[in-house]
């Protein structure tokens, strides 16, 4: 067996030679999983912007906090029930209870998935079957999207202005129709000077879209899109040239729960089922004792159950879903402190870490999903997590959560030379001028590892970093 010290000379010797680290933060440490010796140790305690890294917290707070198999429930409800002629003389209450998977994702996770999933409203047309079946025919009430199991408070301290915008920073909300987001594509019309042609997944018209992107001949394409955040209005405007394949561009809704409002009122109108009212929506705006579940209608018309908690973990971490990250924060804090919101969320991480032997020195957590630049851990942190989820009761849970080096997730395509790094389950983080790569390494010279590899502050491409960060993976794998 090579020695630490040859171990060490040769990390040592990566960081020394390694361009793309000039003027970089690199934190690292490398802990034996059989006997807990340090193996490697780099700027360890040293507080560092972890990405999506952070989002082994979450997931491991989850498993501890609510068990693998906990599922979550979407309900619509009514103040009273049909009555015998198929009219309900109420309001109609879609009721969010934190389930992220209402989309056309498939479960358990597929190789093939991606950070936003298919696009599909086929659970909300399940749900809507539901209540033909019980006859309903007429509404005379509004449709209401209500998402108060969660504190309306759609963003974490520490995202921009500019992520609210995309699918990665869609709002939080405990009330979730394809990730709280849209697909736009757009390709050039057949004649020079003609508007760009835009096509829409799902095919919903929830924003009125501004095109004035034109097609052109030859040049490059140049396309801007704005959402601002009051109203329902996208402007897209620029150039494509003809012949150009196109672009899909992921945005995030504004309001969840009156884009899920306005969805199943469409679904409803579609089967035939006559509205007096409008979409609307319903958000808990304070940290009072309002409860959720005494607020909801008594009848219950419809609902659904989640998959189990362990195979929407899986999707978090395999493809670095920010959001539904966000809402096992909150779940975890509806559940354990009684109180859907963030603050709730990352108390109840605080207690799970200081259980866990994690100093508060080595953390300042403003977020779950590692989106949050005011988000920091130390790497001896997230070794100190691995540690002590490898020897739990979840550990084969946990470790089928990260993405398989060479295989799936946000590793699929990285060591594709290198067949030995399947050895290798890590969860990947990117934000601007951050890289991480945290996990375990079946190590054939070291035994079973855990590692946590932060690089902050690089000016090097990100692709460089990358190259660095597998380098040192395969030196534990030699």
């Amino acid at each position: 067996m090579a020695s630490a010290a040859d171990l060490k000379s040769k990390i040592d010797d990566l960081v020394a030679t390694s361009p793309a680290l000039a003027n970089a933060y690199v934190g690292m440490q490398v802990v034996s999983l059989t006997d807990g010796h340090i193996v490697y140790e780099r700027n360890q305690d040293r507080l560092l912007a972890p990405a999506s890294n952070m989002k082994l917290f979450t997931t491991a707070l989850a498993l501890a906090r609510l068990g693998p198999q906990y599922r979550l429930t979407t309900q619509i409800c009514a103040s009273r029930p049909i009555d015998a002629n198929g009219t309900l003389d109420a309001d109609v209450v879609f009721v969010g209870g934190g389930d992220p998977s209402l989309s056309g994702r498939t479960y358990p996770y597929q190789n093939h998935s991606t950070s936003s999933g298919d696009f599909s409203f086929r659970a909300v047309d399940e749900m809507v079957t539901q209540l033909v079946a019980k006859g309903l025919r007429r509404i005379r009430g509004d449709i209401v999207g209500d998402d108060r199991r969660y504190l309306w408070a759609p963003y974490a301290d520490g995202w921009t202005f500019g992520d609210s915008m995309w699918e990665y920073g869609a709002p939080v909300s405990a009330l979730i129709l394809d990730d709280n987001s849209f697909a736009v594509t757009i390709r050039p019309a057949a004649r020079a000077g003609d508007p760009a042609t835009l096509s829409l997944l799902p095919p919903f018209e929830y924003f009125s879209i501004d095109n004035r992107v034109r097609t052109q001949e030859g040049g490059e394409r140049r396309v801007n899109f704005d959402r601002k955040t009051s109203g329902r209005q996208v402007h897209i405007w620029g150039s494509i040239p003809i012949g150009d394949a196109g672009m899909t561009q992921l945005l995030a809704v504004d309001d969840p729960a009156l884009y899920a409002a306005e969805v199943l009122r469409d679904a409803l109108l579609r089967r035939g089922i006559s509205i007096h009212g409008k979409a609307v929506s319903r958000h808990r705006m304070s940290d009072d004792a309002f409860n959720p579940d005494q607020a909801r209608p008594r009848v219950v018309l419809a609902q659904r159950s989640s998959p189990p908690l362990a195979e929407l973990l899986q999707v978090i971490d395999k493809v670095s879903q920010n959001l539904h990250a966000e809402v096992m924060l909150r779940e975890v804090g509806a559940v354990a402190k009684h109180f859907g919101s963030r603050d709730a969320g990352l108390a109840e991480m605080r207690d799970f870490l200081t259980e866990i032997g994690v100093s508060k020195d080595d953390y300042r957590l403003t977020d779950g999903s590692g989106l949050s630049r005011s988000t920091l851990v130390t790497p001896a942190a997230i070794t100190k997590l691995l540690v002590y989820m490898y020897k739990s009761a979840n550990r084969d849970t946990f470790v089928d959560l990260l993405p398989i080096a060479g295989v799936d997730g946000t590793l699929r395509t990285r060591f594709a030379e290198h067949p030995e790094a399947r050895a290798i389950r890590a969860k990947t983080g990117t934000l601007g001028h951050v890289r991480a790569n945290s996990g375990y390494i079946d190590s054939p010279e070291y035994g079973p590892l855990a590692f946590s590899f932060l690089v902050n502050n690089y000016g090097a491409p990100t692709s460089e970093i990358s190259k660095f960060l597998d380098a040192v993976e395969l030196a534990l794998l030699k």
